[in-house]
């Protein structure tokens, strides 16, 4: 049998500059801005479930050399369906058009934009309901049982994603591409697959899952297959509109409004509560001595000097900071265990069954070692309060044209912005941590806080700086405490 030119592990007939201008183009490329070069693409194989009536539907990882003094390597993956006649249908996806060996002309294209494509990836998948599918260079579909996936469900994918790309198959299951891609473990997977099988219903069941292994025996996560939760909300949209409801309301307190959230909150705050501890059930948990403790409060020492150079204006609070973490530095050890680590309000689903907790890949800037190291979960608890003070802030804000000719207006809708922020975060803290937390967790819970604010001034400072008041408002507030 002659070689599969799909199956070939490197690619030299592709000229690399395609995928630098289709990367350019794409919501998901993390180095927008940054001069890089293509120094390689690796064709990892064709996606088992394609038919001979079908197109050709080919994974590749496309490596990029930074060439700014940041400098570093990151991959990427890009799945491409090939097709021998142009399809005008996905000239948004069009990423170019060259000979192929053995296909002679194609016009390449993003295959998570085609439902032909994608239906190849949900027969991967069906398939593997028994044992394992795989293609001949290492790439494979793998299931959990428990679920028979509607092999007719039609694809259409989900738009503005930042970081990865995700397609619902009809209203039965919806898979995610990650799209920047490390060799081993991806967290998303690990701790999704830990909590499916422990029968949690905190989150999106895992169904199933996609790895490339490469020939030194390095395994890759490229893909997960959920659950689709059709009654779903997005629990940020779900808080905006309870301060829209309050902010509509001018007589009236938060407890008071039809739209009231602090039930929300405090159910959320169980919900976490109960995945935490599946976590630990799972994956176990340790007590790490003071050691830990003063590294701890060193690494956010560390990235306020960082932020210091980037926003001058955290200068005024620098000491009330350091003491924060000072206090964490004196502490005799520290509990650390797996984390969400990156949660907030966008990454929680309101269910009629409940609230869902989303998204557990951690967050997506950092490098995947760091991404799986064990954390107090009271990072997570700092990222949903830090939430919970956004949120008033956000719509605040929108409201401000309205107001900003009107002191007192203004001064009264920041007043009802604290009140219900304070309102839904002590409602959450209280769920999660079953009554009041203990003098430890209040030290540990204080100085995430105070740490994930001072990384939002950086970001808004960088990425949207008319808002970059909403985090050095909050940590103005922890200098005054």
């Amino acid at each position: 049998m002659s070689e599969n030119p799909l199956d070939r592990p490197t690619v030299d007939h592709l000229d690399p500059q395609v995928f630098v201008d289709y990367l350019e183009k794409t919501r998901w490329f993390g180095g927008k801005g940054r001069p890089f070069e293509v120094t390689g693409v690796r064709r990892i194989g064709q996606v088992p479930g394609c038919v001979d009536v079908g197109p050709t539907v080919a994974d590749h990882l496309v490596e990029l050399t930074y060439r700014d003094a940041e400098g570093g390597r990151e991959t990427y993956q890009v799945p491409l369906v090939l097709y021998t006649e142009a399809e005008s249908r996905l000239d948004h996806a069009f990423i170019g058009w060259w000979e192929e060996p053995d296909l002679g002309w194609v016009h390449a294209y993003d295959a998570l934009h085609d439902r032909e494509a994608m239906a190849c990836w949900l027969r991967s998948f069906v398939a593997a309901s028994d044992s394992p599918v795989a293609g001949a260079t290492g790439l494979t579909f793998h299931r959990l049982p428990g679920h028979d996936l509607d092999p007719e469900g039609v694809a259409s994918l989900f738009t503005g994603e930042q970081s990865n790309s995700s397609v619902l198959f009809g209203e039965d299951s919806i898979m995610k591409l990650f799209r920047k891609v490390t060799a081993g473990p991806n967290p998303d997977i690990t701790v999704h697959d830990a909590l499916t099988r422990a029968g949690s219903t905190d989150i999106a069941a895992l169904y199933g899952w996609m790895t490339w292994t490469d020939h030194a025996g390095e395994e890759y996560h490229l893909a997960m297959l959920q659950q689709f939760l059709r009654t779903a909300t997005d629990g940020w949209d779900l808080a905006l509109a309870s301060v829209r409801d309050l902010f509509a309301e001018a007589d009236l307190h938060a407890h008071e409004v039809g739209g009231d959230f602090a039930g929300e909150s405090e159910r959320l705050g169980w919900t976490l509560r109960d995945v935490h501890a599946l976590l630990r059930e799972h994956f176990g948990v340790e007590r790490r001595g003071p050691e830990a403790a003063r590294a701890l409060a060193d690494g956010m020492r560390a990235r306020l000097d960082a932020a210091l150079e980037v926003v001058p204006e955290l200068a005024p609070h620098a000491d009330a900071l350091r003491a924060t973490y000072d206090a964490v530095a004196a502490l005799d050890g520290v509990d650390v265990q797996h984390v969400h680590g990156d949660l907030h309000l966008g990454q929680t689903l309101r269910t009629a069954k409940g609230w869902k907790i989303v998204d557990f890949e951690g967050e997506p800037a950092k490098p995947l070692a760091e991404r799986l190291e064990l954390d107090s979960p009271w990072r997570d608890v700092a990222g949903m309060l830090r939430s919970f003070d956004y949120a008033p802030r956000v719509v605040e804000k929108q409201s401000v044209d309205l107001s900003e000719d009107d002191a007192e207006a203004a001064a009264q809708l920041a007043y009802r912005a604290e009140e219900w922020a304070h309102r839904n975060r002590n409602h959450f803290l209280t769920a999660y941590a079953d009554g009041e937390p203990t003098a430890d967790e209040q030290v540990l819970l204080a100085a995430y806080v105070a740490d994930k604010a001072v990384y939002e001034t950086v970001y808004e400072t960088r990425n949207r700086p008319g808002w970059v008041s909403i985090p050095l408002e909050a940590v103005a507030r922890i200098g005054a405490a």
